[in-house]
């Protein structure tokens, strides 16, 4: 079987499995009354995970080849492996006992979303690297949704009395200066993961191309 066609049934079977794993947890939810769509898709996690399935269905669907459009699908790619890593990290670190608080109490929903997807992307990443050249000044673009998510979670926090995670309560964390102590340390986190997803992806762009000329030539 053909490495691309591998890569193909991987990239949909497993956007497949995490719309699935969605789709279960709010049927869950709404079956013991428990549903209220601003929080559950206010989660990080599952902005993250909704926003890596569809992109690995795209690429299932069209590869991840366009010429017209190459530099931009890597930086999306880029941005999807930066999510998925950091919900993958922050939820082993900070949130792991918090299941039910997260709304992901059902035991393969959250392995899928919060262990299973950060490893199915980084792995998609290095088998299928970047075709242009990504680099970290590039890659910053990927902050900007974080930054956002942040600013919104921090508005929207005591308009309706709920917060996503505990570090961004204030009244869990010691206050405001609590919150922007602990954004700041996963802001630090998530520029060196961008870092190294850059340079993963370079890496594993140049071994490709190497390889690909010693093809040609044998």
């Amino acid at each position: 079987m053909r490495r691309t066609t591998i890569l193909t049934l991987y990239r949909a079977a497993f956007a497949l499995l995490t719309f699935v794993a969605i789709g279960f947890q709010i049927y869950r939810l709404a079956d013991v009354g428990d549903f209220k769509p601003g929080n559950f898709f206010s989660f990080f996690t599952i902005e993250s995970n909704i926003f890596a399935a569809t992109l690995l269905l795209y690429l299932a669907w069209r590869g991840s080849t366009d010429p017209a459009h190459q530099g931009r699908i890597d930086l999306i790619r880029g941005a999807a492996t930066l999510y998925m890593l950091t919900t993958g990290i922050v939820y082993d670190q900070l949130l792991s006992g918090y299941t039910a608080e997260l709304q992901t109490a059902v035991i393969w929903v959250d392995n899928v979303v919060h262990r299973m997807m950060p490893v199915v992307i980084v792995i998609d990443w290095l088998a299928d690297p970047p075709k242009t050249s990504l680099t970290v000044r590039r890659a910053l673009v990927w902050l900007a949704f974080p930054l956002v998510y942040l600013a919104y979670s921090l508005i929207r926090g005591p308009l309706v009395d709920w917060y996503p995670y505990p570090f961004l309560n204030p009244d869990e964390v010691g206050g405001y200066l609590g919150v922007v102590g602990i954004s700041l340390a996963i802001a630090v986190g998530v520029i060196i993961l961008t870092w190294v997803i850059t340079r993963l992806g370079e890496w594993r762009r140049r071994e490709d191309a190497r390889a690909a000329a010693a093809a040609t030539s044998a």
